[in-house]
């Protein structure tokens, strides 16, 4: 059959360790045989943002905000084994956190769910959407050691040069400082994006944070956030039959084990790391979860919420067998062409984008699987198979279903 013509590329990152090798695979088996590819590519793995000092990763966030949509592979944040490993001038930052940074918006991450696996929490019937704040921070912290005892102090310098100080703390001996911020700008996209969301999905939306604690930086995301509900959104919500309420993140968490799902859960950036893999990991894996990237103006990047397997990666350098979880990975590529087909007006595209999705549930939903599923499946006539023959079993699935 002729292959299905694209008329704008996907900006592609590539990644690093086991995810790599699948990114190829996944590639080469499943989207090229039926897909005339266009992508604009970055080699974001670690080797080459050292030797570009980290400006392919600009670029690509660029290039992302340039073409509307995006695909990305895990790529490794160093700490300081990996500075040793690799031989880095730098501990280079998380290129997710500064992707997000640049583009803004919101990630919003929802599992896979498939017959067999059921989820550690028995009350969890329907998927629970993670809608992360993508800015500021942690990820866009500043922080240094101290030694020997001192004064540190929190200043602002305004416009005019006029200068607020506020004691963070007396030193006495050596410690530690962090410095964080946000926006009000890039709390109110954040605050639209959820509740845009919400209302695409008709599903409830919680938002949760530690303003009892945080009374001045947590407090304003609540009250941004409210701000914006009652001006634009409280009449739509009723109108969709659908709720808003904010509550304190342990609050929060509490809620959450005892519902059955089927809402979004808004988190701050940091809350929405954890909280996300928390919740992929009680629905069955962490390569069984959707994640997006949504800018607040209708740029889109589509990823893999998990790491770069490098344990999986060690062994498949020694040519050892591996089993690894190739779903997630398979989702941001179908989430990207789906959306690049939406965009661009190609129903084709949007069709091929489905029937991938279809087919990876399908060959799990057959009892063919990775190891990390097979150990949670119920299924009775479950097999477990090595990264690539899942990649091909797919694979087979798919071009029946093209046909």
């Amino acid at each position: 059959m002729d292959k299905i013509r694209m008329t704008t590329p996907l900006v592609e990152m590539d990644g690093d360790e086991m995810t790599r090798v699948l990114w190829q695979w996944i590639k080469d088996i499943l989207i090229t045989p039926y897909v005339d590819l266009k992508t604009e590519y970055y080699d974001l793995g670690l080797k080459n943002r050292e030797a570009t000092k980290d400006q392919v990763t600009l670029d690509s966030a660029e290039a992302t905000k340039k073409y509307g949509v995006a695909v990305k592979c895990a790529t490794i944040t160093p700490n300081a084994a990996r500075v040793d490993e690799y031989g880095l001038s730098q501990m280079w930052k998380s290129p997710n956190g500064t992707i997000r940074a640049i583009l803004d918006g919101t990630v919003f991450r929802t599992p896979i769910l498939v017959k067999g696996i059921s989820p550690y929490i028995p009350t969890w019937t329907k998927p629970i959407t993670i809608a992360r704040h993508a800015y500021g921070d942690v990820y866009k912290n500043t922080e240094m050691q101290v030694k020997g005892g001192g004064k540190a102090e929190l200043v602002w310098t305004d416009k005019d040069g006029n200068e607020t100080r506020q004691l963070i703390h007396q030193f006495t001996g050596d410690g530690v400082i962090q410095g964080m911020h946000n926006r009000d700008d890039s709390i109110e996209g954040f605050a639209r994006s959820c509740f845009n969301y919400a209302l695409d999905v008709k599903q409830d939306l919680w938002f949760a944070a530690k303003d009892t604690i945080s009374k001045q930086y947590d407090h304003r995301f609540k009250d941004i956030f409210n701000e914006i509900f009652e001006a634009d959104y409280k009449e739509k919500f009723a109108a969709a039959g659908i709720t808003y309420f904010y509550t304190l993140i342990d609050d929060a968490v509490a809620r959450v084990i005892r519902s059955n799902g089927g809402f979004i859960w808004a988190c701050k950036n940091y809350d929405g790391d954890v909280m996300s893999d928390m919740v992929s990991t009680a629905y069955g894996s962490l390569a069984m979860m959707t994640s997006v990237l949504v800018s607040p103006t209708g740029v889109y990047e589509f990823e893999a919420a998990h790491g770069t397997v490098q344990r999986h990666y060690y062994k498949h350098l020694k040519g050892e067998e591996t089993s690894t979880n190739s779903v997630a990975t398979i989702f941001a590529w179908s989430g990207a062409l789906k959306k690049r087909g939406e965009l661009d007006n190609i129903p084709e595209l949007v069709k091929y984008a489905d029937l991938l999705e279809k087919a990876t549930i399908n060959t799990i939903e057959d009892g063919i699987m990775t190891g990390d599923l097979y150990q949670l499946s119920s299924l009775d006539n479950k097999q477990k198979v090595n990264s690539k023959a899942f990649l091909e079993a797919i694979g087979t699935r798919l071009s029946a279903l093209m046909q």
